[in-house]
């Protein structure tokens, strides 16, 4: 990772054409801490991030160029390029710009409605400025379908795929939205189970409208467990027995992959082990299981067993925290922290939950959700949790469940098990540009004034918050400024010409400097 950075002080508006340097760093090829003691204090103030930036690895999941966040306080800002395969079975997002601060102001779940007659939103993702819900729904006579969501509580349904009852993965892969379906097994949330017996384990593309494209069937399998884009190739499993790892070939075409082997619970016996969720981390891709609680990573050739995790049955679902994996556990309700293969560190129990199932980073914050309660939580370091909120009330049943997440305009959505409704949050105030950021280089700015924030790419606004008083807001810390790295891990890019601006720039500004590529940017 390579960066050239120019940081400015503050200076009067009137005085901001000649604004000196304060300091310079003219390359640094590694992400770079800056101790709070010699950066400028934002305040309350205006501030604007203005850099050239380019991420094209395609083995590696891109991550924050710029933060400075104490999650302590949950007070300081970020600016990340974010993708998120893992939470549970989607990428809910991915190569998606985001501006957000914060000074510890969350707000409560809001009500988005029932997508459809869902039981639960089994799949969710955001693509192309929209955010889509896969859903369950296993009554006589229904089916899964796609939903796209209009805002407060309405859907628009995007069409049913191939008559199972769930659409189970959504993943954005070479510009355009790919889903997988199955049979989900309901008794498994112990409800009745689906008269719905038709099988899945196809993936279709969606062209728009209600209408989507069959990819093909993959191989000896009814439900989809998976979705994930390694090396620029998308991948899928299988839920349910016989294991099956599958790689995408184009048409209607998936050629069967080795499985990951590993021992059985009871006996210690070696054989092939389903693999569910599927992540990429530092280069490589790494898979859950519900055959036994353990992970497991795949190298593009073959796998490798990544140990044994405290007493669980099943791990569920990843996400990158702070540069790091973590996983989410049955039934101890636990998160852990991938060390190295065969080593795990356990960062708390959720109250007193069982499960742990879509995990996410949400402006800074490490957030969860789980089963019996449906409850939300969020991490506060030092293996302690704090309950955001209970989302699903439903009476009268053994399980509820806060299944996946996405990020979509700024909020945090998750999906809740059996009252089939989404919901969404935020914590501090973010903006977002909710469609993938190409490859090769761009400009990007973010500016952050007493009420509104916005988003600029390649000179043009390309995204803005809703008005809100930040007047009151602090962002001063005492954390570290981290440039190429931050919450969401590392860029895994390249970063030129990196300015920060105690003043909100202008159009014309932010216009006319990506208007003018430096040395190094072609």
């Amino acid at each position: 990772m390579n960066f050239r950075l120019i940081l400015l002080t503050a200076l009067s508006p009137a005085l901001h054409a000649a604004e000196p340097a304060a300091q310079t760093w003219t390359r640094v090829n590694q992400p770079l801490v800056i101790p709070a003691d010699k950066v400028p204090k934002l305040g309350s103030g205006d501030f604007s991030i203005s850099v050239w930036a380019r991420a094209d690895a395609t083995n590696r999941v891109t991550g924050d160029l710029i933060s400075q966040y104490d999650p302590k306080k949950r007070r300081g800002f970020h600016l990340t390029l974010k993708s998120t395969p893992g939470v549970t079975s989607n990428v809910a997002n991915w190569r998606h710009l985001q501006f957000g601060i914060d000074d510890d102001k969350p707000s409560t779940w809001r009500d988005c409605g029932r997508p459809g007659k869902a039981l639960f939103a089994f799949s969710m993702a955001t693509h192309d400025g929209a955010l889509y819900a896969g859903t369950c729904e296993p009554d006589a006579g229904e089916m899964g379908h796609v939903y796209r969501y209009d805002g407060g509580e309405k859907w628009s349904d995007c069409g049913s795929l191939d008559g199972s009852n769930s659409v189970t993965a959504l993943a954005a892969f070479e510009g355009a939205l790919y889903a997988g379906t199955g049979k989900y097994r309901v008794a498994g949330s112990s409800l009745p189970e689906s008269p719905n017996t038709t099988l899945g384990g196809r993936v279709f593309r969606y062209e728009g409208g209600t209408k989507w494209v069959d990819c093909g069937q993959l191989p000896d399998t009814e439900t989809v467990g998976g979705l994930v884009v390694f090396q620029g190739r998308l991948y899928a499993s299988s839920l349910y027995k016989p294991a099956g790892f599958f790689r995408y070939e184009g048409g209607t075409q998936w050629t069967r992959l080795p499985d990951a082997i590993g021992p059985d619970l009871k006996t210690g016996e070696l054989g092939p082990k389903r693999v569910e969720s599927l992540t990429v981390y530092d280069g490589l891709l790494y898979a859950t299981s519900y055959d036994g609680g353990r992970v497991y990573r795949f190298d593009g050739k073959s796998w490798t067993d990544c140990g044994q995790i405290g007493a669980d049955t099943q791990t569920y679902a990843f996400t990158s925290y702070e540069g790091r994996l973590h996983v989410a556990m049955w039934p101890s309700g636990r998160v852990y922290r991938f060390e190295d293969v065969a080593r795990w560190t356990d960062i708390g129990r959720l109250g007193q939950e069982l499960e742990v199932m879509g995990m996410m980073v949400h402006n800074g914050r490490l957030i969860a959700g789980t089963l019996p309660l449906a409850e939300v939580h969020a991490y506060d370091g030092d293996g302690k949790w704090t309950l955001w909120q209970r989302l699903d009330h439903t009476p009268d049943v053994k399980y509820r469940r806060a299944w996946t997440m996405a990020e979509h305009a700024g909020e945090v959505f998750c999906g809740t098990l059996p009252s089939g409704k989404v919901w969404a949050a935020r914590h501090g105030r973010q903006v977002s540009w909710d469609h993938s950021l190409p490859s090769g280089w761009h400009h990007i700015a973010a500016v952050k004034t007493a009420n509104r924030l916005t988003l600029h790419v390649d000179g043009k606004q390309v995204a803005e918050s809703t008005g809100f008083d930040a007047g009151t807001w602090n962002l001063d810390s005492e954390a570290p400024l981290r440039l190429g790295t931050g919450m969401n891990g590392p860029f895994n890019g390249q970063l030129v010409d990196l300015k920060i601006h105690r003043r909100a720039l202008t159009v014309d500004e932010i216009t006319t400097s990506a208007a003018q590529k430096p040395a190094g940017v072609e």
